[in-house]
């Protein structure tokens, strides 16, 4: 008869805890079955990580481009203008390039500045720029949203929409409140206002 053979102590103990390392690995496995990889990745992979950019980058041009605080001015006919403050959110530059609005046929975007001694308005070249998170102010004396040959009296209260374009296409809508304003009397630059229209209000 054959003496039988016995396991050392040492290693039924590093074969005991293999098996035990092995359970925790499964159960560990079935725990992230719960979170299964994107549609279209092999099995296990993880899904990666997102740029901090990606919202931005994705957005179309000017899309998050925002006013606060829009209103016109009151004026019975002729000329009146469009006031506030646009904001950008994002991470790149915005430009406004023209304007619309069913209050007038004709709206430009312009600037204020100092010529022989009076105030002057003319339209401003290449627009209203927003620096990526930042802001531009359209306030009278500086920088607004003219409007000529008025349809209609803007009286106080009265809601005037309007449509801005962007530079790459995009498109900002808004609606600016009638507001009375005893300034912004400037007087337009000789040979800028188109095809002779002196605006007179």
């Amino acid at each position: 008869m054959s003496a039988r053979r016995t396991t050392p102590a040492p290693i039924r103990r590093a074969v005991s805890a293999g098996i035990l390392i092995a359970a925790v690995t499964v159960l560990g496995a079935c725990g992230s079955e719960g979170s299964p990889a994107p549609q279209g990745a092999p099995a296990g992979t993880a899904p990666a990580a997102v740029p901090s950019s990606a919202s931005s980058a994705a957005a179309a041009p000017g899309a998050t481009l925002t006013i606060t605080d829009p209103w016109v001015k009151t004026a019975p006919k002729g000329m009146s203008a469009a006031f506030g403050t646009l904001v950008n959110p994002t991470d790149a530059e915005v430009t406004v390039v023209s304007g619309t609005s069913p209050l007038s046929p004709v709206i430009e975007l312009h600037e204020v500045v100092e010529s022989g001694g009076k105030m002057i308005m003319r339209p401003k070249e290449g627009g209203f720029v927003i620096p990526p998170r930042g802001t531009h102010r359209l306030q009278p004396g500086g920088d607004h949203i003219m409007l000529m040959g008025v349809t209609e009296e803007v009286k106080p209260g009265a809601r005037i929409p309007f449509t801005l374009t962007l530079k790459g296409g995009g498109t900002l809508e808004f609606t600016a409140i009638g507001k009375e304003f005893a300034g912004g009397e400037e007087h337009y630059e000789p040979g800028t206002h188109p095809k002779g229209d002196k605006g007179d209000g």
